[in-house]
């Protein structure tokens, strides 16, 4: 597609929150030459674990938030090549023939379905344990079965399933299309052998004309129609794209796309995740891996803690604390700073709780400790993916709101005894449009993470505070041996 000597060619990657739309358009330099946002209704959570949103709303958010960054552009959108969409992992909607939903979206953390999960997972045992994950109680694999027991058999023949990003895909070819099989994982898509699990759907009465064709990420699946292009801005004919996850295109936005890369997120929670040649499969379930688009695969796991671990601080007290834990030195007491019930990664637990070893000299010190406590929970979450026979190259990537101080990530690096990459893009946005870009400005994934991917800053560790470090790790893996919380088996 030509464009202005003026107005290079740029890429646009789409985030659906759960609160809100992101849009970034991005050159083939990495360059973010447009952004815009919109908000997005705030899901109805109630009894029985349900978790709703209506997605009516997405489309409309979409629309306005490309309408307003294409406008932006200095060609006003002509420029822009290729679209791809990343979601939340497991929300699915049921829509009619026409791709209009027909109830509310199911999202990611709806429970309404866990005894048709826990069912599904007796009845796919063998497929799942060669994939090394199980269903846990919010896969979207049982609310695709509860929502077939809720329609009547001659209304679901007209039904279709749809993840968040087919719903928009739709809308801006003007048809259905594939979805990808990093979103279907959570459906039950078996990426290993590339295909439905049929066994398990035809036992939950899941009609099979509800599932889409599914292709790899980065795969073209149509072009943006006329009506797409006059609500949002793009040109008719920009190539629609596959992206991925929400977790898994914040991987991909870090650069760390090739075998032996692997990236800690320091969000919220705590998330480790890689890019390894083979399936990797955790008899404890604490690691699962989605595909990578060439066809590796990209194990992970989630904490129950992280970012979590200050939310007990104001944020304007935070760099006063970071400064005084700083200046104070390693901590004097061992911390887990895990603020929910259970663990899931690096270790499972059910029964895991926090836990501070000894009394804090002061505030600093306690928090000095809970930073360490993290860092050291990326530790354990590092050795646990070497003893499945992965390798785990440095630099670490490091993403996510945590990564943005300084004193956090030189200790996570001392901790680590390697150095900490930390990422200028690390966001979904960012990764969607590296999808977008692979096979339009660059002719592959590797080569859009290559050219769009700034390197960031190397963090080395401190080797003055490496030993009272480890001598502290010690003590915090000793107290989990003891309390007997780890080598169970966990579900997703």
């Amino acid at each position: 597609m030509s464009t202005t000597s003026s107005s290079p060619e740029v890429v646009a990657g789409i985030d659906i929150a759960t609160a809100a739309v992101r849009v970034v358009c991005v050159d083939e330099q990495g360059q973010v030459r447009a952004e815009a946002r919109e908000p997005l209704p705030a899901p109805r959570r109630g009894a029985g674990g349900h978790s709703e949103q209506d997605a009516r709303a997405w489309w409309p958010a979409v629309a306005a938030a490309l309408r307003r960054a294409t406008a932006a552009l200095p060609a006003g959108g002509r420029e822009v090549v290729a679209v791809a969409t990343s979601a939340t992992s497991g929300t699915v909607v049921l829509a009619d023939g026409a791709g209009e939903p027909v109830g509310p979206a199911l999202m990611y953390d709806d429970r309404r379905a866990a005894e048709l999960n826990a069912r599904a997972q007796r009845i796919g045992a063998p497929r799942w344990q060669a994939l090394g994950l199980s269903v846990g109680p919010t896969a979207a694999l049982g609310r695709i079965a509860w929502l077939a027991g809720e329609d009547t058999p001659d209304r679901a023949r007209t039904r279709r399933l749809l993840h968040t990003p087919d719903l928009i895909a739709w809308r801006l070819t003007g048809g259905p299309v594939a979805t990808d099989w990093s979103h279907a994982l959570k459906s039950g898509y078996d990426a290993r052998v590339g295909e439905w699990p049929a066994e398990v759907l035809d036992a939950l009465g899941v009609p099979p004309e509800w599932l889409p064709p599914v292709q790899a990420p980065a795969t073209e699946v149509g072009a943006v129609c006329a009506a797409a292009a006059d609500e949002t801005g793009l040109p008719v004919g920009c190539s629609v794209r596959l992206a991925m996850t929400d977790g898994c295109a914040g991987q991909i936005a870090t650069g760390a796309v090739r075998p032996g890369q692997f990236v800690g997120v320091l969000g919220t929670t705590y998330v480790l995740k890689g890019v390894t040649r083979e399936l990797v499969t955790d008899p404890s379930g604490a690691l699962y891996s989605h595909r990578h688009p060439d066809g590796w695969w990209l194990p992970g796991g989630a904490s129950n803690t992280g970012g979590e671990a200050l939310a007990h601080v104001p944020a304007d007290r935070l760099p006063a604390l970071d400064r005084a834990a700083a200046a104070r030195g390693p901590a004097s007491v061992v911390a887990y700073p895990l603020r929910r019930e259970g663990e899931r990664f690096p270790f499972v637990s059910g029964e895991a709780r926090g836990f501070l070893l000894g009394t804090p000299a002061d505030e600093a010190d306690r928090h000095r400790a809970e930073l360490e406590g993290v860092a050291f929970l990326e530790r354990l979450a590092i050795e646990r993916v070497r003893e499945l026979g992965v390798p785990v190259e440095g630099p670490l990537w490091a993403a996510g709101g945590g990564s943005r101080s300084a004193l956090w990530t030189r200790i996570r690096a001392t901790a680590l005894g390697m150095p900490l990459r930390v990422a200028d893009h690390a966001e979904t946005a960012f990764g969607a449009a590296l999808l977008a870009a692979s096979g339009t400005l660059h002719p592959d994934l590797a080569a859009s993470a290559a050219a769009m991917v700034r390197t960031g800053r190397d963090i080395e560790p401190d080797e003055t505070e490496r030993a009272a470090l480890d001598e502290s790790y010690a003590a915090f893996t000793a107290a989990l041996r003891e309390r007997g919380w780890l080598g169970r088996r966990a579900s997703l």
